[in-house]
């Protein structure tokens, strides 16, 4: 009998851990994501804040490495967060997962570790890259983003991208072209985070979920930096 129950208490043990160990590469993305973004918002030289503050989303993808666009069918990974609301004018909700991938970022990077982040400048932007595969340039139109601490640094291009595009290697941060990339929802990595099969779309438009505790870093920093969303949608 005692042998039968300490079997049935392991096989408890067993069902109720699995998922936090499957789920521990996406818990330290959505980690890695909020201490990318609070270095890189921390420097105003960095993100023009009037930029930043007319963003409906931002996508957080952290060291990417060059060998991952190299080998065949590989792609940066990393997290999107958007205002809550019907018109995104809320805080900052729930972090849904997505996958850079190809194009010429291989190109473009580094041989060691380059984070990027994207601000997504519309909601058609935001609702697009929930929805399916989208191509930076042809279905979304993308720009670098410049940079300067007010509004003198948005130039025709910025005003113009719905996507803007930042990169930072070896401590250096710079606006980067990622026009022929291609940005998706990663709905596995949703499954694995969530521990459900939850849709990016009702993650982010219907906040269907709680933010999980590992992106407490990534929602404090842009509740802070950017409370309000001055875009005028």
């Amino acid at each position: 009998m005692n042998k039968l129950w300490v079997s049935f208490v392991a096989g408890l043990l067993v069902v109720t851990t699995t998922p936090a160990a499957d789920n521990k590469k996406e818990v330290e993305r959505v980690e890695n994501s909020g201490t990318v973004i609070s270095e890189i918002l921390d420097i105003p030289d960095d993100i023009p804040q009037s930029l930043l503050d007319k963003s409906e989303c931002v996508i957080v993808l952290p060291s990417v490495l060059k060998a991952a666009f190299i080998v065949g069918g590989s792609y940066g990974r990393g997290v999107m967060t958007c205002r809550t609301g019907e018109k995104f004018n809320g805080p900052w909700g729930s972090p849904t997962m997505v996958a850079l991938e190809g194009g010429s970022v291989g190109l473009q990077i580094g041989g060691e570790a380059t984070d990027f982040v994207l601000l997504l400048m519309s909601q058609r932007s935001a609702e697009s890259v929930l929805s399916t595969k989208v191509k930076l340039g042809a279905d979304i139109s993308a720009a670098a983003g410049p940079k300067g601490r007010d509004a003198s640094a948005e130039t025709d291009a910025a005003m113009r991208a719905e996507i803007l595009s930042y990169s930072r290697a070896r401590g250096v941060f710079a606006g980067i072209s990622l026009e022929g990339s291609t940005l998706r929802p990663d709905n596995d990595a949703n499954s694995k985070l969530y521990g459900s099969e939850v849709p990016a779309k009702e993650i982010v438009l219907k906040g269907s979920v709680q933010p999980p505790t590992c992106a407490q870093r990534l929602l404090a920093t842009l509740n802070h930096k950017s409370p309000k969303n001055v875009s005028g949608d």
